[in-house]
């Protein structure tokens, strides 16, 4: 088909339609073995990860090239490598060409392995062998695995069987067991890579189970250290003062505080938590169990040992999550008294100013009517002043007289004046500022 012109494409195309084929599983054929490997890995040995396959490849004469993405498939004849990097954990799987019951995957530097960065939370082995009858034998499994309890079913219609016990045995190493019956290659693929991930998901889940024992008897002495200061928050007798008020909201705070620091140093473990069990309880649900006689299902055991385990780091998360709820709620409650009690000290305050004011007012008017009597005399006796000028000069005026006749007026144009004033400055404090 010809190309034709195309928009602009957006940068991240390509990684986001190739995230859905990012982790292709390996066919199998049986008889086949597998051992893989989770570590937790810090971000700061990342680079290291992709040193060590870069040695392994040096090492063993095959060139390993650095992946564009989180996931590489290396053939080194003698094995195969399936290595993965997620958010936390790494993986990496081992396929070779079974070689008799137990005993080492050869090919593989011992040293190399030990030398992994990061710390181990999943060893597994894993058998994939072919059916030799109709009927699995659950004892001679039961022998082969060391396992006790076992658990096992039929599994992707009857297509295989799948066993294991999900202990760590002596050699550091969970046991798996698929007896094939009819899997296509890609199918087989698909079910070891589930039994694989269920194992390492199971694993990651339980990661938070001790946080939340650990928690659990921390919010216990959170909760009753915010009992007691509940109950004086309540309590509000005559002569409780401000710096009381003061002193109770500083320890809620620092309560409030330790909380939120452990809240924020949690979360993320019990989110993960969450989603590594429910991706457990999708991995079984695809498996397609059917019991076997005296076997109990993966989906029963993770029903009776792991369910309780999650519920418990749920419990805990919610008991956390209303800790801080609620010391919010009683510091809020403390602030809205608080601000209460400085809304009557503000209202008593502004009292006071007004009655202040009142008697500043009436203060300032009786200044005021001594200010006109004195403007009035000495306006009076200017115009005494005058008069008797006048009268020198030769015109007939008495001066007290006119100094008498003229008290009256100056009075008055004085309170006009004065009264003219406070009109102003009235008018200029109501004027908006600009």
């Amino acid at each position: 088909m010809a190309s034709m012109p195309l928009p602009a494409e957006y940068e991240l195309r390509h990684i986001l339609a190739n995230e859905v084929h990012a982790r292709p599983p390996t066919p199998l054929r049986a008889p086949e073995r597998a051992a893989h490997f989770a570590l937790i890995v810090e971000e700061s040995d990342r680079e290291k990860e992709l040193a060590a396959l870069e040695a392994l490849g040096a090492r063993l004469g095959v060139p390993v090239t650095r992946p564009p993405s989180n996931h590489l498939f290396v053939d080194f004849g003698a094995f195969r490598l399936k290595w993965e990097r997620h958010t936390e954990i790494t993986e990496y799987t081992f396929f070779c060409r079974a070689q008799g019951e137990g005993g080492p995957l050869l090919g593989v530097p011992g040293d190399w392995l030990s030398a992994l960065p990061g710390k181990m939370l999943v060893a597994a082995w894993l058998d994939f062998v072919a059916a030799d009858s109709e009927r699995p034998d659950v004892e001679q499994v039961r022998k082969r695995l060391g396992a006790r309890p076992l658990i096992g079913a039929a599994i992707e219609g009857g297509a295989a069987w799948a066993f294991t016990d999900l202990l760590v045995h002596p050699d550091g190493f969970s046991r798996f067991l698929v007896i094939d019956r009819s899997l296509r290659e890609e199918q087989a693929g698909r079910l070891v890579q589930r039994l694989l991930e269920i194992e390492v998901y199971r694993m990651a889940a339980l990661l938070a189970f001790p946080l939340a024992k650990t928690l659990s008897a921390l919010l216990g002495e959170r909760e009753q250290r915010l009992a007691r200061l509940t109950a004086e928050l309540k309590d509000v007798p005559e002569s409780r003062s401000a710096d009381d008020d003061a002193r109770l909201l500083a320890s809620l705070g620092a309560l409030a505080a330790e909380v939120e620091e452990s809240l924020a140093a949690s979360s993320f473990r019990f989110s993960a938590s969450r989603a590594y069990y429910e991706l457990v309880r999708r991995r079984i649900t695809e498996l397609r169990e059917e019991r076997l006689p005296g076997v109990q299902t993966l989906a029963e055991f993770m029903e009776r040992r792991l369910a309780p385990a999650m519920a418990t780091c749920e419990a805990v998360m919610r008991r956390h999550e209303e800790l801080s709820e609620r010391v919010a709620r009683a510091s809020q409650l403390l602030r809205t008294r608080v601000e209460v009690a400085r809304e009557e000290q503000n209202q008593a305050l502004l009292a006071s100013m007004n009655r202040r004011a009142k008697l500043q007012l009436r203060l300032q008017q009786t200044v005021e009517g001594l200010s006109i009597a004195a403007i009035t005399y000495y306006g009076a006796g200017i115009v005494a002043y005058l008069a008797k000028a006048a009268r020198s000069a030769g015109m007939p005026i008495d001066a007290d007289l006119a100094a008498a006749a003229s008290i009256p007026l100056v009075a008055l144009l004085v309170w006009a004046g004065l009264r003219r004033l406070r009109r102003e400055i009235a008018r200029t404090a109501e004027m908006p500022s600009l």
